[in-house]
Protein backbone atom coordinates (compact mmCIF):
# COMPACT_ATOMS: atom_id res chain seq x y z
CA UNK A 1 0.00 0.00 0.00
CA UNK A 2 1.28 3.32 -1.31
CA UNK A 3 1.32 6.32 1.40
CA UNK A 4 0.54 10.07 0.41
CA UNK A 5 2.19 12.45 2.21
CA UNK A 6 -1.57 13.28 3.42
CA UNK A 7 -2.01 9.61 4.23
CA UNK A 8 1.81 9.97 6.76
CA UNK A 9 0.51 12.93 8.27
CA UNK A 10 -2.77 10.93 9.36
CA UNK A 11 -0.67 8.55 9.87
CA UNK A 12 1.63 9.55 12.44
CA UNK A 13 -1.04 11.72 13.85
CA UNK A 14 -3.26 8.17 14.35
CA UNK A 15 -0.19 6.46 15.93
CA UNK A 16 1.42 9.28 18.07
CA UNK A 17 -2.03 9.18 19.52
CA UNK A 18 -2.83 5.75 20.44
CA UNK A 19 0.28 5.45 21.59
CA UNK A 20 0.74 8.57 23.95
CA UNK A 21 -2.40 7.82 25.51
CA UNK A 22 -1.89 4.10 26.49
CA UNK A 23 1.35 5.84 28.34
CA UNK A 24 -1.50 8.21 29.94
CA UNK A 25 -3.06 6.16 31.08
CA UNK A 26 -0.71 4.73 33.24
CA UNK A 27 1.16 8.25 34.03
CA UNK A 28 1.39 9.26 38.32
CA UNK A 29 0.68 6.13 39.43
CA UNK A 30 2.85 3.66 41.38
CA UNK A 31 5.09 2.22 38.68
CA UNK A 32 8.02 -0.10 38.86
CA UNK A 33 10.94 1.47 37.15
CA UNK A 34 13.46 -0.60 35.88
CA UNK A 35 17.26 0.35 34.47
CA UNK A 36 18.29 -0.45 31.01
CA UNK A 37 21.74 -1.28 30.12
CA UNK A 38 22.64 2.29 28.77
CA UNK A 39 21.71 3.82 32.32
CA UNK A 40 18.62 5.28 31.55
CA UNK A 41 15.08 4.05 33.56
CA UNK A 42 12.55 2.00 31.63
CA UNK A 43 8.86 1.18 32.59
CA UNK A 44 6.04 -1.25 31.48
CA UNK A 45 4.15 1.81 30.70
CA UNK A 46 7.04 2.57 28.19
CA UNK A 47 6.80 -1.10 26.58
CA UNK A 48 3.36 -1.08 26.71
CA UNK A 49 3.26 2.14 24.17
CA UNK A 50 5.53 0.70 21.90
CA UNK A 51 3.70 -2.36 21.95
CA UNK A 52 0.31 -0.78 20.88
CA UNK A 53 2.41 1.19 18.20
CA UNK A 54 3.84 -1.87 16.41
CA UNK A 55 0.85 -3.95 16.32
CA UNK A 56 -0.97 -0.70 14.59
CA UNK A 57 1.90 -0.57 11.83
CA UNK A 58 1.81 -4.38 11.94
CA UNK A 59 -1.63 -4.90 11.32
CA UNK A 60 -1.24 -2.00 8.20
CA UNK A 61 1.45 -2.26 6.93
CA UNK A 62 3.21 -5.26 7.28
CA UNK A 63 5.91 -4.77 5.16
CA UNK A 64 7.13 -1.46 6.56
CA UNK A 65 10.01 -1.62 8.81
CA UNK A 66 10.28 -0.45 12.96
CA UNK A 67 12.97 0.85 15.06
CA UNK A 68 11.84 1.63 18.44
CA UNK A 69 13.50 1.96 21.57
CA UNK A 70 12.35 -0.69 23.70
CA UNK A 71 12.50 -3.45 21.43
CA UNK A 72 14.28 -5.22 18.64
CA UNK A 73 14.33 -4.05 14.55
CA UNK A 74 11.84 -5.40 12.51
CA UNK A 75 12.54 -5.32 8.75
CA UNK A 76 15.29 -2.83 8.94
CA UNK A 77 15.65 -2.97 5.11
CA UNK A 78 12.29 -1.99 3.92
CA UNK A 79 11.54 0.54 2.09
CA UNK A 80 9.72 2.56 4.90
CA UNK A 81 10.54 2.56 8.86
CA UNK A 82 8.50 4.04 11.59
CA UNK A 83 10.65 5.55 14.14
CA UNK A 84 9.38 5.09 18.06
CA UNK A 85 9.87 6.50 20.89
CA UNK A 86 6.99 5.40 23.28
CA UNK A 87 7.82 7.92 25.84
CA UNK A 88 10.53 10.48 25.32
CA UNK A 89 11.39 11.76 29.11
CA UNK A 90 10.36 8.92 31.36
CA UNK A 91 12.55 9.97 33.94
CA UNK A 92 9.66 13.06 33.72
CA UNK A 93 7.04 10.61 33.13
CA UNK A 94 7.90 8.53 36.66
CA UNK A 95 8.22 11.54 38.65
CA UNK A 96 5.15 13.35 37.57
CA UNK A 97 6.37 15.93 34.95
CA UNK A 98 3.91 16.16 33.04
CA UNK A 99 6.27 17.33 29.92
CA UNK A 100 7.36 14.14 28.36
CA UNK A 101 6.14 13.33 24.61
CA UNK A 102 5.50 10.68 22.38
CA UNK A 103 7.49 10.60 19.24
CA UNK A 104 6.43 8.88 16.31
CA UNK A 105 8.09 9.21 12.46
CA UNK A 106 7.85 8.01 9.14
CA UNK A 107 11.00 7.20 6.78
CA UNK A 108 12.28 6.28 3.41
CA UNK A 109 15.97 5.17 4.38
CA UNK A 110 17.55 8.31 6.55
CA UNK A 111 15.00 11.32 4.79
CA UNK A 112 12.13 11.65 7.30
CA UNK A 113 8.99 11.97 5.59
CA UNK A 114 6.52 12.85 8.45
CA UNK A 115 6.56 13.20 11.65
CA UNK A 116 4.79 13.36 15.32
CA UNK A 117 5.03 15.13 18.58
CA UNK A 118 2.44 14.03 21.31
CA UNK A 119 2.69 15.38 24.82
CA UNK A 120 -0.91 13.92 26.34
CA UNK A 121 -0.36 14.96 29.55
CA UNK A 122 -0.24 18.97 28.69
CA UNK A 123 -2.77 18.23 25.72
CA UNK A 124 -1.04 18.95 22.81
CA UNK A 125 -0.18 17.56 19.29
CA UNK A 126 2.61 18.81 16.45
CA UNK A 127 2.45 16.69 13.26
CA UNK A 128 4.09 17.50 10.22
CA UNK A 129 4.98 15.68 6.73
CA UNK A 130 6.49 17.01 3.64
CA UNK A 131 5.07 20.12 1.98
CA UNK A 132 2.16 19.98 3.98
CA UNK A 133 3.16 22.01 7.11
CA UNK A 134 3.20 21.71 10.91
CA UNK A 135 0.06 21.38 12.63
CA UNK A 136 -0.35 22.32 16.51
CA UNK A 137 -3.76 20.64 18.00
CA UNK A 138 -5.26 21.22 14.34
CA UNK A 139 -3.97 24.61 13.94
CA UNK A 140 -1.21 25.93 11.77
CA UNK A 141 2.45 25.49 13.58
CA UNK A 142 4.42 28.38 12.73
CA UNK A 143 8.35 29.26 14.62
CA UNK A 144 8.70 32.62 15.73
CA UNK A 145 10.03 35.86 13.96
CA UNK A 146 12.36 36.88 16.65
CA UNK A 147 15.30 37.71 15.04
CA UNK A 148 17.83 39.06 18.34
CA UNK A 149 19.55 36.39 20.72
CA UNK A 150 18.30 39.23 23.18
CA UNK A 151 14.95 38.38 22.66
CA UNK A 152 15.02 35.00 22.58
CA UNK A 153 13.93 32.08 24.73
CA UNK A 154 16.92 29.27 24.56
CA UNK A 155 15.79 25.66 26.25
CA UNK A 156 18.17 22.42 26.52
CA UNK A 157 18.39 19.50 28.03
CA UNK A 158 21.17 20.68 30.31
CA UNK A 159 22.43 18.21 32.14
CA UNK A 160 24.03 16.12 29.81
CA UNK A 161 26.37 18.53 28.67
CA UNK A 162 28.23 17.30 31.24
CA UNK A 163 29.23 14.61 29.37
CA UNK A 164 30.83 17.48 26.23
CA UNK A 165 32.70 20.04 27.88
CA UNK A 166 33.07 21.92 24.84
CA UNK A 167 29.54 22.23 23.95
CA UNK A 168 28.82 22.90 27.70
CA UNK A 169 31.14 26.16 27.45
CA UNK A 170 29.63 26.89 24.27
CA UNK A 171 26.21 26.91 25.60
CA UNK A 172 27.11 29.09 28.35
CA UNK A 173 28.46 31.86 26.58
CA UNK A 174 25.57 31.43 24.44
CA UNK A 175 22.79 31.64 26.90
CA UNK A 176 24.79 34.95 28.09
CA UNK A 177 23.77 36.90 24.79
CA UNK A 178 20.08 35.75 25.47
CA UNK A 179 17.09 36.94 27.32
CA UNK A 180 15.89 33.81 29.00
CA UNK A 181 17.05 30.05 29.51
CA UNK A 182 15.63 27.37 30.75
CA UNK A 183 16.33 23.50 30.82
CA UNK A 184 12.78 22.52 29.75
CA UNK A 185 13.89 19.22 27.98
CA UNK A 186 12.95 16.09 25.97
CA UNK A 187 10.62 16.61 23.28
CA UNK A 188 8.26 19.46 24.89
CA UNK A 189 11.47 22.13 24.30
CA UNK A 190 11.10 21.10 20.36
CA UNK A 191 7.58 21.83 20.32
CA UNK A 192 7.60 25.04 21.96
CA UNK A 193 10.08 25.98 19.27
CA UNK A 194 7.79 24.53 16.45
CA UNK A 195 4.59 26.64 17.68
CA UNK A 196 7.03 29.84 18.51
CA UNK A 197 7.16 29.80 22.57
CA UNK A 198 10.45 29.57 21.92
CA UNK A 199 13.51 29.92 19.51
CA UNK A 200 16.27 27.33 20.24
CA UNK A 201 16.62 24.07 21.57
CA UNK A 202 19.41 22.10 21.81
CA UNK A 203 20.73 18.47 22.58
CA UNK A 204 24.25 17.34 22.73
CA UNK A 205 23.11 13.63 22.14
CA UNK A 206 20.26 11.83 20.81
CA UNK A 207 19.38 8.81 19.54
CA UNK A 208 17.47 8.68 16.01
CA UNK A 209 14.21 7.66 18.06
CA UNK A 210 14.55 10.69 20.01
CA UNK A 211 15.41 12.88 17.03
CA UNK A 212 13.20 11.20 13.71
CA UNK A 213 10.53 13.24 14.61
CA UNK A 214 11.55 16.37 15.38
CA UNK A 215 13.34 17.40 11.67
CA UNK A 216 9.33 17.50 9.87
CA UNK A 217 7.88 19.19 12.97
CA UNK A 218 10.61 21.94 13.15
CA UNK A 219 11.52 22.49 9.55
CA UNK A 220 7.60 22.60 8.58
CA UNK A 221 7.18 25.04 11.06
CA UNK A 222 9.46 27.04 9.66
CA UNK A 223 12.60 26.69 11.62
CA UNK A 224 15.64 25.03 10.98
CA UNK A 225 17.14 21.50 12.70
CA UNK A 226 21.15 19.82 12.02
CA UNK A 227 23.19 18.01 14.14
CA UNK A 228 25.54 19.74 15.74
CA UNK A 229 27.82 19.10 12.43
CA UNK A 230 24.96 21.03 10.38
CA UNK A 231 23.60 18.00 8.60
CA UNK A 232 19.42 17.59 8.68
CA UNK A 233 19.80 14.08 9.80
CA UNK A 234 18.01 12.35 12.90
CA UNK A 235 21.51 9.72 12.36
CA UNK A 236 24.03 12.15 13.34
CA UNK A 237 25.67 14.04 16.86
CA UNK A 238 23.12 15.64 18.82
CA UNK A 239 20.45 18.26 17.32
CA UNK A 240 20.15 22.23 16.96
CA UNK A 241 16.81 23.19 16.25
CA UNK A 242 16.06 27.07 15.77
CA UNK A 243 13.58 29.33 14.58
CA UNK A 244 14.60 30.58 10.85
CA UNK A 245 15.68 33.86 12.17
CA UNK A 246 18.44 32.71 14.26
CA UNK A 247 19.68 29.91 12.85
CA UNK A 248 22.94 31.02 11.56
CA UNK A 249 23.97 32.98 14.55
CA UNK A 250 23.27 30.11 16.93
CA UNK A 251 25.01 27.47 14.85
CA UNK A 252 28.03 29.97 15.05
CA UNK A 253 27.88 30.88 18.51
CA UNK A 254 27.60 27.12 19.32
CA UNK A 255 30.84 26.57 16.90
CA UNK A 256 28.65 24.13 15.17
CA UNK A 257 29.77 23.82 11.71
Amino acid sequence: MRLSHESMLDAVNEVARLTGDVALGMFASDIAVETKDDGSPVTRADRAAESIARDWIAKRFPDHGVLGEEFAAVNPDAELRWIIDPIDGTASFIRGVPLWGTLIALARGEDILAGAIYCPAVREMVCAARGLGAWWNGSRAQVSSVATLGDALLLTADSTFAQHPARGASWQTLTTASSLNRGWCDCYGYLLVATGRAEVMVDPVLAPWDAAALYPVISEAGGVITDWTGRATAFGDGCIATNGALAQEVRLRLGAS
